[in-house]
This record gives structure tokens, C-alpha cells and sequence, in this order.
């Protein structure tokens, strides 16, 4: 074995490819960061229930115009709602997957975002 690294692999080798990680990592916890800042919205009903999502996938509001509110058909609503609500997820994940893509150039690590 070669002093410092692998059978087949100079020392320096294995020195690029620890900073190459260590960079993608701090990259990967950049976008964490910018991620858990944004905020993802998603309308259903014809705007009548909108959803906020942020990017750490928690839901932070949710507007619902009056004119839906009927007693009568509460199941309607939560219909509305979980649409919404589903849908703003969707979102958030769909740019968190994108923004890993970026940092990994495509490579698949479950489990990261």
C-alpha cells in the first residue's frame, strides 16, 4: 500500500478528493440554508385556499378566502386544504431535489436534503 492513501491511488489523490467533499458539503448546507428561508405557495380552487410552505417543508400560513366557508359543506374545505398544502410540498421538494442535483452533478445521496 502506498504511504498515505490507497493501493493504486497517490496520497494526493485522496487529499483532492476530501476537499472536493468537504466543499460539496458546505455547499449542500448553503442551500439548507437559503432553502429553509424561501416559501412555496400553491392555490387550489381557483385561488379560493392558498398554501405557504418553506423550504424545510413546514407548513407557515394558509389563506382562505371567505366565500369557500360554507357549514354546509365542510368537506370541501378540507379538501381545498390538503390540495393546497400537498401541492406547496410538492414544490419545495421538487427545488430542494434540484438544488442537491446542482451541488452533486446529478449523483443520487438519499437522505442529504
Amino acid at each position: 500500500m502506498a504511504k498515505g492513501g490507497f493501493p493504486g491511488m497517490g496520497g494526493g489523490n485522496m487529499n483532492n478528493l476530501l476537499k472536493q467533499a468537504q466543499k460539496m458539503q458546505q455547499q449542500m448546507e448553503e442551500n439548507q440554508k437559503e432553502l429553509a428561508n424561501k416559501i412555496f405557495s400553491a392555490a387550489v380552487g381557483g385561488g379560493a385556499v392558498e398554501a405557504f410552505v418553506n423550504g424545510s417543508k413546514q407548513l407557515v400560513d394558509i389563506k382562505i378566502k371567505p366565500e369557500v366557508v360554507d357549514p354546509e359543506d365542510v368537506e370541501m374545505l378540507q379538501d381545498l386544504i390538503l390540495s393546497a398544502c400537498n401541492e406547496a410540498m410538492k414544490k419545495a421538494e421538487s427545488e430542494s431535489e434540484s438544488q442537491m442535483k446542482k451541488v452533486t452533478g446529478g449523483m443520487n445521496m438519499p437522505g442529504l436534503f
